[in-house]
């Protein structure tokens, strides 16, 4: 390990990727962290076990000299034993991600996996930075970079801010850099199928079986893609299809018809476990149904368009939905029963029918 001098600090290359740590060979502690755009001073020590990073400041507004010096003061500090009173330095992204997505909180499994899979992605040389090292100016830059997906550059920053505040209540951070991003506009799709016919002649003429079943249902039951495709058959009743987990953070009971057991009927003997199986997924069940110019989404809209159109009240449509209702008495005191909301996907299940049969 070198000495970290003055000299040695300035010569230091950038980091191509991550983070490059430098330890001094004669103050115990004393880190010199090399990032893609900045060098930062830090101090850390192990006390009862727990690691404490103690952030000293930037290079080379902070000389290789007040570096020393300062970790000096901090080794004697711990030395007394107020080392636990000495804060602990800034998480890095990967950490305060994991720490974010295992609160006891409500959200569903999915969510966790696909956040974590998008960050992962998406910001990727940011994991192993500390978040006191991911500026403005990173944050306005990579915001820009993906202008051409405005809506997941949008999720992905936002997704960021999330993680970085949900940090903050217990390290000392700044405001979250995102303030400086100017949000691109958010433009729902909004899209729905408006030619059943026509949908009912693509979704016939697809060679999976499988495939088939999954737009079917989707229409028919306006349930959300991911909840569609981890289905089991341990999920379908008689009466109800159940979801322990959603979006959400709820369990949610979606009223089924006996055209919703005739839709599910050709899929009964192909598992035991899931709805959709695939034997080429690791996860044993399909993960990328065909592509369609109806996209997924679209069958949900559609069922809550129809439904509507059909005569059934705009908070039944959200009830079957699974969305949260706007008012505290529609989230804490109106629970309609699967023989309430029944009729209702009656009503919508049927003119979805007339639709496709005109």
């Amino acid at each position: 390990m070198p000495k970290l001098s003055e000299t040695f600090a300035s010569r230091l290359p950038n980091a191509k990727a991550g983070t490059d740590k430098y330890w001094d060979a004669e103050i115990k502690g004393l880190v010199l962290f090399v990032g893609k755009r900045s060098k930062t001073w830090y101090f850390q020590k192990d006390v009862g076990g727990q690691t404490k990073r103690i952030l000293i400041g930037r290079f080379p507004i902070i000389s290789a000299q007040a570096a020393r010096q300062t970790a000096l003061g901090f080794a004697l500090e711990m030395g007394r034993g107020a080392g636990k009173a000495v804060q602990i330095g800034a998480p890095t992204l990967e950490a305060a991600m994991e720490v974010y997505l295992a609160r006891p909180k409500l959200r569903s499994e999915n969510h966790k996996v696909g956040m974590r899979a998008q960050i992962e992605f998406h910001l990727k040389d940011w994991m192993r930075l500390p978040l006191d090292e991911i500026s403005k100016a990173m944050v306005v830059r990579r915001h820009q970079e993906m202008a051409r997906s405005p809506s997941a550059a949008n999720h992905v920053l936002r997704n960021f801010r999330a993680i970085y505040n949900h940090a903050r209540r217990t390290c000392d951070l700044a405001e979250c850099p995102t303030m400086a991003i100017e949000w691109f506009e958010d433009r729902p799709d909004g899209r729905i199928i408006q030619d059943l016919k026509a949908w009912r002649q693509t979704i016939d003429n697809l060679p999976n079986p499988i495939h088939r079943v999954f737009y079917e249902l989707l229409l028919f039951t306006g349930l959300r893609k991911t909840e569609m495709l981890t289905l089991k058959w341990e999920q379908i009743h008689e009466d109800r299809i159940h979801l322990p987990i959603t979006k959400n953070g709820r369990s949610f009971d979606l009223p089924i018809l006996q055209i919703h057991h005739e839709i599910l009927a050709p899929l009964r003997p192909l598992s035991r476990h899931w709805v959709f199986p695939s034997p080429k997924s690791e996860a044993g069940h399909i993960t990328r149904p065909e592509r369609l110019k109806y996209n997924p989404h679209m069958h949900r809209r559609t069922f809550a368009t129809v439904a509507m159109e059909a005569g059934v009240l705009e908070e039944i449509v959200g009830r079957l939905l699974n969305h949260t209702p706007l008012s505290i008495t529609g989230r804490r005191y109106v629970q309609p029963s699967l023989d309430a909301l029944r009729p209702s996907m009656e009503v919508a299940c049927k003119e979805i029918l007339d639709r496709i049969e005109k």
